[in-house]
């Protein structure tokens, strides 16, 4: 189900930690949207505009966000394991601390990320994965695939 931007907003008002686990946001505009701490497990967020949002400690394990806009976004210490990240534009975004043990990192654009604290263990990129200049996936325990 795809929600109406009404249905959005009032989503948006519930009480924190937001539960949004288990949604289609495909393609809705939240960006700049406050989901410090939401849990967006197994959420569909696939091509959504989320730049410059705030999802510090959010809980996006499983989360399909292919395709996301995600530019300047906060995503300090956020769940993101083994979520899909493919072709997702992450430039300037604070990912310090993140966990994305497994996370599908192909096509995803990293330029000016915050990566440091990072787990990017068994995260699989591709060669056209962007990263940070100076950053090295395979240190960090990134696979090539």
């Amino acid at each position: 189900m795809q929600f109406r931007s009404n249905e959005l907003d009032a989503l948006l008002k519930q009480p924190f930690p937001l539960q949004l686990q288990g949604l289609d946001l495909s393609g809705a505009d939240l960006s700049r949207a406050k989901l410090q701490e939401a849990r967006l497990n197994g959420a569909y967020l696939i091509g959504a505009l989320l730049s410059e949002a705030d999802l510090s400690g959010a809980n996006l394990k499983e989360a399909r966000l292919s395709g996301a806009n995600l530019i300047m976004a906060n995503l300090m210490m956020a769940n993101l394991i083994k979520a899909n990240l493919s072709g997702a534009n992450l430039t300037g975004t604070d990912l310090s601390g993140a966990d994305l043990v497994g996370a599908d990192l192909r096509q995803a654009t990293l330029l000016g990320a915050d990566l440091r604290q990072a787990d990017l263990r068994q995260a699989q990129y591709n060669e056209l994965t962007q990263w940070p200049a100076g950053f090295d996936p395979v240190k960090a325990g990134a696979i090539l695939v």
